[in-house]
């Protein structure tokens, strides 16, 4: 991810130099900077899925059932 980040920020800083559009360059920049610092848009961990932990129980409950007729 790091080095498509870096690829796709090079070419949209190129191409907005060529084209004069400066905003766009700063969006080149943007994804850029994200691959050399290695970054993402979240930060550190930021949408990090937390861990399930699955509680033992000491006792089974059964069920009992009922016949409808």
């Amino acid at each position: 991810m790091r080095i498509f980040r870096l690829g796709m920020g090079l070419w949209i800083t190129y191409s907005s130099f060529s084209d004069n559009q400066p905003l766009m360059g700063i969006l080149g920049g943007f994804f850029a900077l994200q691959a050399i610092l290695n970054v993402g848009c979240c930060g550190s961990s930021g949408c990090a899925i937390p861990n399930k932990t699955n509680k033992v129980h000491s006792k089974t409950k059964t069920t009992d059932y009922e016949e409808v007729t």
